[in-house]
C-alpha cells in the first residue's frame, strides 16, 4: 500500500488466495470464519467456568446453528433492506440466482443479528441426549447475551474485511489531486460506484485518456478500470498506481473507525459489563444500544451511505442509522423486560467463579 500524496492509496486484494476470476479464498469470508472461531472459544471459555447453562460437549452443536442464522439472516437482510432486486435477479453462472450469490459480497450486520435472534431461540429450547431427553435449556435471553458478546471480536474483523474489499467508503477529506492527511485513504473503487468524485475537466480528459490505453475493443469503460484494479493489485502494478493516484480522492477509512465503535468499544464494555453476574437480557440489551449508537453515530460523520441505493437518507438519516433506532429501542425494552422479571436468577460474572443454574 504505497503512501502517496500524504495518503494511502489502497491496492489490497479482496482474495486471499485467488484461484480463477472471481472464484477463490476471499478475506470477507475468512473473516467470518475467524468469527465464529472465536465467538466458539469465548462460548467454550464461558460453558468450561459454568458461567453458562450451555453443555461444554454443545457448544459445537450451537456454534453450527448461529453460523446459519448469521449466514441467512445477513444475506436476506442485505436483499430486504439494501438490494431487493437480487430477487428477481438471475445469471448463467453458478449459483445462478441473486439471493444466493454470496461470493459477490452483500451482507447486512443487522439482517446477521435477526439471524443470530432466531437461532438463539432454537438453541435455548436444549439439545436432545441419547435417551431423547432435552438438556442445557436456557433463558433465551441469556443466550443472547452470551452471544452478543462472543460476536464482538467478528464485528471488528468484518470491518477489516470492508477496508481490504475498499467498500463502505469514508466522506472525503481531500479531492482528488490534492494532498491528504496521513491517515487517509485513497480508495481506487471509487469509480466503480455511484460516489465517484467530480473531476475538473482538465482531469476529466487525462482519466478519459489514461483509461483508453488500456481498453480492449469494444469494452466498456468500467470494464477497462476493473481490469486496471487486477493489475494494481497484482506484483506489477506500482506503475499504474502511480497514474491512477491523482485521480482519487482520500477519504476517512471509516471502516476502521465503525470496527473500533462496533468491535472494541462495545466488545470491552460489555465484558467490564459481565464481570458480575446479570439477570438474562442486560448484556443483550446493552449490546443492542452500544452497537446502534456507535453505528448512527460513525454514520453521521465519516461514513457514506450505500451507492446502490437509490434512497440514500430518509429523514435526513441513512437506512443503517433508522435500523440502529430501532436496535436501540429494542435494547431498551430488552433490558426493561429483563428488570420486571420475577426470575432473578443471574448468569455470566467471569470474575468471579458461578456455577449456572
Amino acid at each position: 500500500m504505497p503512501l502517496t500524496l500524504g495518503a494511502w492509496f489502497h491496492d489490497w486484494s479482496p482474495f486471499v488466495l485467488q484461484i480463477s476470476g472471481s472464484f477463490g479464498l476471499r478475506w470477507y469470508g475468512l473473516s467470518y470464519a475467524l468469527g465464529c472461531y472465536t465467538a466458539w472459544l469465548i462460548m467454550r471459555a464461558f460453558s468450561k467456568r459454568g458461567l453458562t447453562p450451555l453443555p461444554y460437549q454443545r457448544v459445537t452443536d450451537a456454534i453450527f446453528i448461529l453460523i446459519f442464522g448469521v449466514v441467512a439472516g445477513g444475506r436476506l437482510g442485505y436483499v430486504a433492506f439494501y438490494e431487493p432486486s437480487l430477487l428477481w435477479t438471475f445469471s448463467s453462472d453458478i449459483p445462478w440466482w441473486g439471493l444466493l450469490m454470496i461470493n459477490r459480497g452483500g451482507m447486512a450486520s443487522h439482517g446477521g443479528m435477526l439471524g443470530v435472534l432466531l437461532a438463539c431461540f432454537w438453541i435455548a429450547r436444549g439439545f436432545k441426549d441419547d435417551t431423547g431427553s432435552r438438556v442445557g435449556a436456557m433463558p433465551v435471553f441469556h443466550l443472547f447475551d452470551l452471544c452478543a458478546l462472543a460476536a464482538t471480536p467478528g464485528l471488528l474483523l468484518g470491518r477489516l474485511a470492508n477496508f481490504i474489499n475498499g467498500e463502505l467508503l469514508g466522506t472525503i477529506v481531500a479531492a482528488p489531486g490534492e494532498p491528504g492527511p496521513w491517515w487517509s485513504v485513497r480508495f481506487p473503487q471509487e469509480r466503480l460506484g455511484d460516489h465517484t468524485p467530480q473531476l475538473t475537466p482538465v482531469q476529466q480528459q487525462a482519466w478519459d485518456d489514461l483509461v483508453a490505453r488500456y481498453a480492449l475493443p469494444n469494452e466498456a469503460p468500467i470494464e477497462t478500470f476493473e481490469r486496471m484494479l487486477a493489475i494494481i493489485r497484482g506484483p506489477r502494478g506500482a506503475d499504474l498506481a502511480a497514474q491512477v493516484e491523482p485521480f482519487i480522492s482520500a477519504r476517512h477509512p471509516s471502516q476502521i473507525y465503525q470496527g473500533l465503535a462496533e468491535g472494541v468499544v462495545v466488545g470491552l464494555a460489555l465484558l467490564l459489563f459481565w464481570r458480575s453476574p446479570r439477570r438474562p437480557g442486560m448484556i443483550g440489551g446493552w449490546f443492542l444500544v452500544l452497537y446502534g449508537v456507535g453505528r448512527i453515530i460513525t454514520e453521521a460523520f465519516w461514513r457514506l451511505p450505500d451507492a446502490h441505493l437509490q434512497v440514500q437518507y430518509i429523514a435526513g438519516l441513512t437506512r443503517g442509522q433508522w435500523l440502529s433506532i430501532a436496535m436501540i429501542g429494542g435494547g431498551v425494552a430488552m433490558m426493561l423486560i429483563a428488570l420486571a422479571r420475577k426470575d432473578h436468577t443471574l448468569y455470566g460474572g467471569w470474575g468471579v467463579r458461578h456455577a449456572a443454574a
